[in-house]
């Protein structure tokens, strides 16, 4: 009888494509690649980092902004993925003091580059022009842009407020409301050249209505800007309008859907199908615009809900620092 046949054992890359190997990965969970990952990164435990004195400020693709914006922390900011546990301090040059007038975070992927931007804006009262800090992840660099007539396309004036309220990220671009003396309008920074323009809002958007609550989102994949507030002639109504800009960059195309309910306490966001989320005397409800349809999610007292119609996990920041899961 003749020896057994020795074999050499077969890899799995000399007998699948990498196309293959590559489409298998991306399918797997993100704590599932992390396994095999060289897990000699720095741990640190949760107390050394201020996370209980920040607050979320921006989320895009399973990526985090944690911000807090009291003077003395307002510089400091955290990259966040969950997925894998990991941070990244970021420090700001602009910090804030003296009286302030607003400050916002935006933060957005960058597809052509595969690539994460954030956007800083800071709003003092006391000086002529607003400041836009940029900063790219790939590189780890900021760079400072002062927001005047001469950086945004369409400017009105110089940026005397920013409203304290979300920023979207639609068409390309991030969007955050802004206003002059003049004017009130949604500055829009394009994520691809990192230009400025300013949008009007739709007129007479505040006709008839004690504005409580104005708020911007995307609604069916369109540029939408939320008015809440009292009828001004019946103080006891309360008029909740969503003014949807069809065509982006087209003020004309700014049409307005009346929220056919009496009673609307604050409105978070709009959903991909058209829904809207907002809290009423029931409590976190789901409305369905043209069903009319409600869906009580939650009966507690709601102060915050965020939404995005791509919830993901990511294995962006593989290389920052670790939190132990302990702490």
């Amino acid at each position: 009888m003749s020896p057994p046949t020795t074999r050499n054992p077969i890899f799995l890359s000399e007998r699948v494509p990498d196309d293959v190997v590559f489409d298998i990965l991306t399918r797997l969970p993100v704590k599932s690649l992390i396994r095999f990952s060289d897990n000699t990164l720095t741990h640190v435990s949760k107390s050394q980092i201020p996370i209980s004195s920040h607050r979320i400020a921006a989320f895009c693709n399973g990526l985090f902004c944690l911000a807090n914006y009291d003077d003395e922390l307002s510089h400091i900011i955290y990259l966040w993925n969950p997925s894998v546990g990991k941070f990244k301090k970021l420090i700001a040059e602009t910090r804030l003091s003296g009286i302030l007038d607003g400050v916002n975070f935006g933060l957005a992927y960058h597809p052509q580059n595969n690539d994460f931007k954030l956007l800083r804006l800071v709003c003092y009262g006391e000086k002529p022009s607003s400041v836009a800090e940029i900063y790219t992840l790939s590189t780890d660099s900021w760079r400072k842009v002062m927001l005047s007539g001469d950086t945004v396309s369409g400017h009105f004036g110089s940026v005397v407020h920013l409203f304290k309220s979300n920023t979207v990220f639609c068409n390309g671009a991030l969007h955050s409301m802004s206003f002059t003396h003049q004017h009130n309008y949604i500055l829009a920074f394009d994520v691809d050249d990192e230009s400025f323009r300013a949008i009007m809002l739709p007129q007479n958007c505040f006709d008839g209505v004690l504005r409580q609550l104005l708020r911007l989102a995307v609604f069916k994949g369109s540029l939408a800007f939320i008015v809440l507030g009292r009828d001004f002639n019946d103080n006891l109504l309360c008029k909740c309008d969503i003014w949807v800009m069809w065509e982006y960059g087209v003020d004309e195309s700014w049409t307005r859907i009346r929220v056919p309910m009496d009673l609307v306490h604050n409105i978070y966001c709009c959903t991909d199908n058209g829904e809207i989320l907002i809290r009423n005397g029931t409590g976190l409800v789901s409305f369905e615009l043209e069903s009319r349809n409600e869906n009580i999610i939650a009966s507690d007292n709601v102060t915050w809900v965020g939404y995005t119609a791509n919830c993901m996990e990511s294995l962006v920041l593989l290389d920052g620092v670790s939190v132990s899961s302990s702490n």
